[in-house]
């Protein structure tokens, strides 16, 4: 029951974000081993080079992120899945046991997979055409918060008040009432259905540490500066596009 709960949940999050199923992350089959090799998640490439986003987001601190800790969620997820299909085929209370922890360690990977593809994709350069607010998404925002500065003003007090440690601070889209809100998780958990990602942002220290030490202030401030906004409209477009086929 357990297993099919964690499939689930990880399911509906990945479906909220990509449209259809965990399988539309990125991945390929290692043509390096046997051909009876499973497939593997991969690294997805940045859409931008690791200094585009300088000043405000150092080129050090962005190959480190993609490079090492994205990777190393890539890595270690498909690790544990190759090890659970193994010790799935054993029926001893050993093998209970250690399925149980293989799910939480899939399930912390498979987040933070699911997490950074998305963030990438929430950064442009500064000053490109991607970071200016525009469309349908700017109406509502407009609506809600009365202004750009309004919004960003709220989002910062909900992260710096609820992300106490590791976690995550997002724009969401419910895609039953069509409404724009906040939201926080912890660690690498995703955000699920019926919430759809609009704009993410990494609140772990590895994100900003090397730059900005412990003023996260000063991180939201600056990476607010290379926010994709055009990839923020397309996605509430989309949440639009969900909610009427939904209804």
């Amino acid at each position: 029951m357990k297993s099919f709960l964690l499939v689930t949940f990880l399911a509906s999050a990945c479906a909220a974000q990509y449209g259809q199923s965990l399988d539309d992350l990125p991945k390929i089959v290692d043509n390096s081993t046997a051909t009876s090799s499973p497939e593997k998640y991969i690294l997805p490439p940045l859409p931008y080079e690791y200094n585009a986003l300088e000043p405000h987001i150092s080129a050090q601190i962005m190959k480190l992120h993609h490079q090492a800790h994205h990777q190393a969620y890539v890595d270690n997820l498909n690790k544990a899945l190759a090890e659970l299909k193994e010790v799935q085929a054993k029926e001893d209370m050993a093998a209970k046991d250690r399925i149980e922890a293989l799910e939480e360690t899939i399930h912390f990977n498979r987040g933070g997979h699911i997490n950074h593809s998305l963030f990438w994709k929430s950064l442009a350069p500064a000053g490109s055409p991607e970071t200016r607010l525009q469309g349908g998404l700017e109406k509502a925002i407009v609506a809600k918060w009365g202004s750009v500065d309004g919004l960003s003003a709220a989002l910062f007090r909900i992260i710096l008040g609820r992300v106490r440690g590791s976690g995550w601070g997002w724009i969401v889209c419910n895609v039953d009432t069509r409404e724009l809100s906040f939201a926080t998780t912890r660690d690498q958990d995703p955000i699920s259905l019926p919430q759809l990602v609009i704009l993410g942002i990494d609140m772990w220290e590895h994100a900003y540490y090397l730059q900005y030490y412990n003023k996260k202030q000063s991180y939201l401030k600056a990476i607010w500066a290379v926010l994709n906004w055009k990839e923020a409209d397309e996605r509430y477009a989309s949440c639009l596009k969900h909610a009427t086929t939904s209804s």
